[in-house]
């Protein structure tokens, strides 16, 4: 089961070659499982956009003088040849959820605890 499709996700990217076809369907199948890890009962339209955000940042860009998809800090020089990116929550080629895609979710940057004695106390009337 999948959230979105081929199409979603080339829609909102890039023209995705037969071999990118057939990997995307793949990872459209791992990001569901991934999604209702973190929340099943997220909306549908935020499990579509999550997927096609985790497919995308997969997928990578073709274009190798490109910056990385999900990069926070980059670095170029010239000459000497030298790259050097910094991935903010995974690495490339790794299906992961962003800050956005978590809050999207309805996930992540809570704060809060639970206590198990205090449903015994209730259910004692204590």
């Amino acid at each position: 089961m999948a959230y979105a499709t081929t199409d979603d996700v080339a829609a909102g990217f890039r023209e995705l070659s037969d071999d990118e076809l057939k990997v995307c369907e793949t990872l459209l199948t791992r990001s569901a499982v991934i999604i209702d890890v973190y929340n099943k009962d997220a909306p549908e339209d935020a499990k579509k956009i999550v997927s096609c955000n985790m497919v995308v940042r997969a997928l990578g860009d073709t274009d190798l003088s490109s910056v990385p998809i999900g990069a926070t800090q980059g670095t170029v020089s010239a000459m000497g040849y030298s790259q050097s990116w910094t991935l903010g929550s995974g690495s490339a080629g790794e299906m992961y959820l962003s800050k956005l895609d978590k809050k999207l979710l309805g996930v992540g940057d809570r704060i809060g605890s639970y206590s198990p004695v205090e449903d015994i106390t209730d259910q004692e009337g204590l």
